[in-house]
């Protein structure tokens, strides 16, 4: 399963935080975030999770985590 999210994270540091959360809950997981590309794109790969605890988790913390729809055939 991979998910993509739209974020606000700008800064390293901060990216950095969000990942080391994220693999808190999700130690198995591939998780990225794009900060050259101009919507902070968030990639969770992982067998299940639910795209709401990945905004909750990023929400909580101050940032802006809109899951976008992709068609993985693309």
């Amino acid at each position: 399963m991979v998910a993509i999210f739209k974020t606000n994270v700008k800064h390293p540091a901060a990216a950095m935080n969000v990942i080391t959360e994220l693999l808190f809950r999700y130690p198995a997981f591939k998780i990225s975030i794009d900060l050259e590309d101009v919507d902070k794109i968030l990639r969770v790969e992982g067998n299940f999770f639910h795209e709401e605890d990945i905004i909750f988790s990023l929400l909580n913390n101050g940032y802006i985590c809109i899951h976008l729809p992709h068609d993985i055939n693309n």
